[in-house]
C-alpha cells in the first residue's frame, strides 16, 4: 500500500489524477490524501508521511518551488519523493524543479493515465532504492571506520592491512560522490542501479581480499578484536551477497531486445538446476518431481526462463519445513491462455493475507529467520515474466507450502 498527496487546487483534476492512479490494472493498491493549498499540504506531509506527493506549481498562497524547499527541511535528504505538474511547460521551470529536489515533472494535458502512473510508480521506487543505496553505503563507511580502530595496534606485518584499507575508504568515498550525483540527475531508475551496484563490486573484492590474508597472518591475543573481525566479515559477506543480486537484477533487464529466442526443454534447464543448486539438495534431501510431458519445450529466451525456474526452486529449498521430508514438484502446461510453469512445495508457506501485495517488492522476506537472502529473487522473476507478456499467480498457506504458477506469456520482451 502506497500512500500519494494530492497537492492540487483545482478539483477537477485532483478527481482526474485519482481516477487514473486507480484504475491502472495490475498495479499496486494506492491511499489518497488530498490539499487544496501550500499550508494544508505541509500539515499533512508531516503528519501522514506519503510515499509521493503529485505538487501542483500554482497554488493559491505558494508555488510548487517554495514547497519544495518546505518539504526537505521536513525530511532526511535524499528521501523526499515529488512529481511536480504545471499547466505551461518551460524547460527552465523543470531544470529548477529537478534541480531543487523533485524527482520527475508533468505538463498538464500533455500525459495520460499510463504515463501519470509510470512516473509516479517510478519516482517512488527511484526513491526507495536511493535510501537503500544510500543505508548500505553508510553502514560500509561504519564497518570501515571499526576496522581501522582494531588494526591501529597490531604488528608491521598488518600495517599493510591497514593502508589497503585506507586507500578502500578513499575510494569508498568517492564513489559515494559519484551516487549523489546521479541521484540528483533523472536519469532512467534502472541505470542508475546499475552503476551503484557495479562499481561497489570492486572495492568490496578488495576488501574480501583483505581479509583471506588477515585470517592468514593474524594472530588475536584479544578475543574482542577476534569478534569484531568475525563480524566485520559477516556483514561484508550478506554486502556482497546483496550487491551481486542488484547487480543481477538490472543486468537481466538493461538489453531485452538484444536476447534471442530459442527452442528450450525444460528437461535440460531441470538437469542445470540441479547441479546448481546440489550443496542445498543433499542439505535438505528434497524429493524432486518433474513432469514436463504436456510441454517438453517451449519457444523463448533462454537465460530468462533458466533464471526463472532458478529462483523458484532456490526458494523452495531456502524456505522447507524444518523435520518435514521436503517435496518439490515442477511442471508445465499448455493452456488455452499460453504455456505455464507451476512450481509447487510443502514448505512454510506465506501469509497471502498479511503480505500478498509485497509478495513481488524489493527486499520483501517473509521469513527472515529461516536463512540468510536479500529479498531480490521474487521480484527478478516477476519483472522478467511481466516483461514478455506473463503473470504469476500464487498460492499459500503457512506451514503447508507454496504453488507458484507461472503464465510464462510470448517469450518475447515488449
Amino acid at each position: 500500500m502506497k500512500r500519494i498527496l494530492l497537492l492540487e487546487d483545482n478539483v477537477t483534476d485532483r478527481t482526474l489524477y485519482r481516477r487514473y492512479l486507480t484504475q491502472q490494472l495490475g498495479g499496486e493498491r494506492l491511499e489518497f490524501e488530498e490539499a487544496t493549498t501550500g499550508a494544508e499540504g505541509l500539515a499533512l506531509f508531516t503528519t501522514w508521511h506519503p510515499d509521493c506527493v503529485l505538487l501542483d506549481y500554482q497554488l493559491p498562497d505558494t508555488d510548487g518551488l517554495e514547497l519544495l524547499a518546505s518539504f526537505q527541511a521536513l525530511c532526511p535528504p535524499d528521501t523526499l519523493c515529488v512529481v511536480m505538474v504545471t499547466g505551461w511547460g518551460s524547460e527552465q521551470l523543470a531544470v529548477r524543479a529537478l534541480h531543487n529536489g523533485a524527482l520527475d515533472y508533468l505538463v498538464k494535458q500533455q500525459f495520460d493515465q499510463a504515463m501519470l502512473h509510470k512516473t509516479v510508480m517510478h519516482a517512488i521506487e527511484k526513491n526507495e532504492w536511493r535510501q537503500y543505496v544510500g543505508r548500505y553505503h553508510g553502514q560500509l563507511q561504519t564497518m570501515n571506520r571499526q576496522l581501522s580502530e582494531s588494526l591501529r595496534d597490531l604488528t608491521a606485518s598488518r600495517q599493510e592491512v591497514h593502508e589497503q584499507n585506507t586507500r578502500l575508504h578513499a575510494a569508498n568515498q568517492e564513489i559515494g560522490v559519484r551516487n549523489q550525483q546521479l541521484a540528483y540527475s533523472n536519469q532512467d531508475l534502472d541505470n542508475f542501479v546499475y552503476a551503484a551496484s557495479h562499481d561497489l563490486k570492486q572495492p568490496v573484492n578488495n576488501l574480501v581480499g583483505l581479509f583471506a590474508e588477515l585470517r592468514r597472518t593474524a594472530t588475536f591475543h584479544d578475543e574482542a578484536e577476534a569478534q569484531v573481525l568475525r563480524l566485520f566479515d559477516e556483514s561484508l559477506g550478506i554486502l556482497s551477497t546483496t550487491i551481486h543480486d542488484l547487480a543481477a537484477v538490472v543486468q537481466e533487464q538493461r538489453h531485452p531486445t538484444g536476447q534471442l529466442t530459442e527452442l528450450v526443454t525444460f528437461a535440460e534447464l531441470a538437469a542445470e538446476a540441479q547441479l546448481a543448486l546440489r550443496p542445498e539438495l543433499l542439505a535438505t534431501q528434497a524429493q524432486l518431481t518433474f513432469e514436463f510431458g504436456p510441454l517438453p519445450t517451449l519457444p523463448y529466451v533462454r537465460s530468462t526462463l533458466r533464471t526463472v525456474l532458478f529462483n523458484l526452486l532456490s526458494n523452495s529449498l531456502k524456505y522447507h519445513q524444518p523435520g518435514r521430508p521436503l517435496q518439490v514438484r515442477v511442471g508445465t502446461h499448455n493452456l488455452a491462455g499460453g504455456p505455464m510453469l507451476e512450481v509447487q512445495d510443502n514448505g512454510l508457506g506465506i501469509a497471502l493475507d498479511l503480505h500478498g501485495d509485497e509478495l513481488f517488492q524489493l527486499f520483501r522476506r517473509f521469513h527472515p529467520d529461516a536463512c540468510e537472502g536479500t529479498g531480490v529473487g521474487l521480484f527478478l522473476v516477476n519483472r522478467l515474466v511481466e516483461g514478455r507478456g506473463g503473470h504469476i499467480e500464487v498460492d499459500s498457506q503457512p506451514g503447508l507450502g507454496t504453488t507458484f504458477r507461472v503464465h510464462l506469456g510470448n517469450g518475447s520482451a515488449f
